[in-house]
């Protein structure tokens, strides 16, 4: 069914990128294993990937990883740009580097899908989305993606209360026999990029170390792309898509004897950016500007107590300010100049007790508050107090796993003008299975069934003009039934196969949308929609070994439905805006000794960009091509030098309509460690 609507809407960079593909195919990393490597490093590299395989054999609920060797493949800047090879997956973008990045799973919305740093949400209660484009790949070492939860019962409540969750793990201190460790990566490329990172550890103790990790980034964002209004086409140079910034991150790591584990560390992230505003009617120059400057303290400890019990802290404190300023607006004041200053504070404690060898149970509470201040008049400066709550049990056999829970949420809000939107005590089951159904491993069955809501924002509330405090929560149930097929085949070229497939169902109820009341310069906030989400997704991976060359493929392909069912709505049983009926991804790497070739393909099919399904809202369907090239040096391969092409056909695309993304361009690193 994809190949029919490749063919449809470019048949010939399927073929081109399938012949491509047959001589580079995806790999998680495998080009460290070369042929003056040792064998034993090669060894544990190849057992590290088949425990990470087993893992989302094992998981009940669908769980799509990237390791931060495979993020090394993928011809991505950010995690914005990695997280478009998962399935079920949609990430807006507005374009270029300096353009904002959101991530969208399985049709619910950015605000579905929290984002977690190392364990802990990344929060932004003001208007509630996380802009990936922040975050570069230079210290991740995974990345994961969860639709429903984790079946883990040791983690925050926070990791209990969202439709699907992506977890970003930074890299761990590990010293093979060395006191020190220090890497970096010098990046450049197209539109001006300059990307400078460099990570420094040292062993402090034997159970103690220290890391430092910091990272530059600078770009003009100016690239071509093609503009017609109807009468005329025109290639124009995009501007005010610039961006500075730098980020710092340092901390220790420790262990508390053979069971615990512990970490403290300090970010910040401070940048300027240009807003790359939307081209409609002949206007190409923009000059809106935006400051960041984000900065949070987080720390967790984990311990194994005793063979039945086990225990999990998190605190973290954040500082998020933001400054937007827009010269076009004027009044008596001067030029608009927005500033949002919000605060967090978040304590979580977890703790499970196994009550026999198949049955666990395990609860876990988390307290957050949080403030948004601005130097708008007429604001209502809110502060919102959540708890959250989760009694979970777990039933584990060799064959047949059972877990449930139920989330207790409990918000109180206050503001220092006008009403607040009031108490709210909200209650939500989740159910989940993974079964055996043959004596052979390799099989197995899968479910869940989550009932989960997404608070309203402090915009969605309390924006001057917009917010709206009787504003009900976006209630969703969803359904999932799959299975997880993996073998390991000794004989022949082909050493590992796996293919995950979900058919899953969503309902959206209470859905939260903007609408204009008597202009188009005054809006609101209602309750309006209802939403019937269907869809499949299958994710396929194979592992070749040919000889000396090593071989992994990758293909993951979406088919969903998301249907507006609103009944009373002129758009009734429309698809509803951004989702394409089709979309997938096929990832590939060939490596070669100290060589590896690497192709990705990005395909997305046509959309609308509003709710009305009709021909002025159309937007066509896009693929892109991207390859790349690896090679290391130095006796124990601590030099590498990569060489990428992303979007190799120049194809003109929008990701978000009159927001153009770049055509062709190049980038260019050069990385070390010691």
């Amino acid at each position: 069914m994809i190949i029919k609507h490749l063919a449809k809407c470019g048949i010939m960079h399927f073929f081109i990128g399938t012949s491509i593909f047959w001589t580079a195919t995806l790999l998680p990393n495998f080009s460290w294993a070369q042929t003056d490597t040792t064998k034993i490093n090669q060894l544990k590299d190849v057992q590290i990937n088949q425990l990470r395989l087993s893992k989302q054999h094992l998981s009940p609920t669908p769980l799509q990883v990237l390791s931060g060797l495979e993020l090394q493949r993928l011809n991505s800047l950010s995690i914005a740009d990695a997280v478009r090879y998962f399935s079920g997956v949609q990430v807006k973008d507005y374009g270029g580097i300096a353009g904002l990045k959101t991530i969208n799973v399985r049709s619910m919305g950015s605000n579905h899908t929290a984002v977690f740093y190392d364990g802990v949400q990344l929060g932004n209660a003001q208007n509630g989305q996380v802009d990936l484009g922040k975050y570069t790949l230079d210290n991740i070492d995974e990345l994961s993606l969860t639709s429903g939860q984790r079946a883990e019962l040791l983690q925050p409540a926070k990791a209990f209360a969202s439709a699907s969750s992506l977890f970003i793990k930074t890299k761990v201190p590990s010293f093979n026999n060395k006191l020190q460790n220090f890497s970096a990566d010098v990046k450049g490329g197209s539109f001006g990029l300059a990307n400078v990172s460099a990570l420094y550890e040292q062993k402090l103790r034997k159970n103690l170390a220290l890391f430092v990790n910091a990272a530059f980034l600078n770009a003009n964002g100016k690239y071509k792309y093609r503009y017609t209004n109807g009468y005329y086409d025109t290639t124009v140079v995009r501007t005010n898509a610039d961006i500075y910034s730098y980020r710092l991150e340092g901390g220790v790591h420790g262990r508390a004897g053979q069971e615990g584990q512990w970490y403290v560390k300090v970010y910040q992230y401070q940048s300027e950016r240009g807003i790359p505003g939307a081209i409609v009617s002949n206007k190409f120059d923009f000059s809106q500007r935006q400051w960041d400057d984000n900065i949070f303290v987080q720390t967790h400890y984990e311990h194994k107590l005793s063979n039945r019990y086990s225990l999990s802290l998190y605190a973290k404190y954040a500082n998020d300010y933001t400054r937007y300023n827009d010269p076009t607006i004027k009044s008596d004041k001067g030029a608009l100049n927005n500033i949002y200053k919000q605060q967090e504070m978040y304590f979580s404690f977890a703790n499970v007790y196994r009550v026999a060898d198949p049955l666990y149970f395990s609860f876990s509470s988390d307290y957050s508050f949080q403030t948004l201040d601005a130097n708008l008049e007429y604001f209502a400066y809110p502060s919102r107090n959540t708890g959250l709550f989760v009694l979970a049990g777990k039933y584990v056999q060799k064959r047949f796993e059972f877990q449930a829970n139920v989330l207790a949420t409990l918000i109180t809000e206050k503001v220092k003008t006008f009403s607040a939107a009031g108490n709210r005590v909200e209650y939500t089951p989740t159910t989940m299975f993974s079964w055996q159904p043959f004596q052979t491993p390799n099989f197995r069955l899968k479910g869940f069934y989550k009932s989960i809501f997404r608070m309203p924002t402090f915009n969605d509330l309390y924006y001057t003009f917009i917010g709206n405090t009787n504003l009900r929560p976006e209630y969703t149930k969803q359904y999932d039934l799959g299975f997880n097929y993996n073998t390991h085949v000794l004989a022949g070229t082909l050493k590992n196969f796996s293919i995950q497939t979900d058919v899953y169902y969503n309902q959206v109820k209470d859905k939260i949308v903007a609408v204009p009341t008597l202009n188009l310069f005054r809006w609101t906030m209602l309750n309006l929609d209802a939403v019937s989400i269907k869809g499949l997704e299958t994710n396929i991976k194979a592992l070749w070994l040919i000889d000396r060359f090593e071989l992994i493929t990758n293909l993951n392909y979406t088919f969903e439905k998301a249907l507006d069912v609103t009944k009373t709505g002129f758009t009734y049983r429309n698809q509803i805006p951004y989702i394409p009926v089709h979309s997938g991804s096929f990832t590939s790497s060939l490596a070669y000794t100290h060589y590896s070739l690497n192709y990705s393909f990005i395909y997305t099919g046509e959309r609308y960009s509003q709710k009305a399904n009709i021909p002025v809202n159309y937007v066509k369907p896009y693929y892109t091509h991207d390859v790349s090239i690896n090679a290391n040096f130095g006796k124990l391969k601590n030099y590498k030098v990569t060489a990428e092409i992303n979007n190799l056909f120049n194809q003109y695309y929008d990701v978000v309509l009159n927001y153009p993304m770049p055509g062709r361009n190049f980038r260019f690193t050069i990385s070390t460690k010691i």
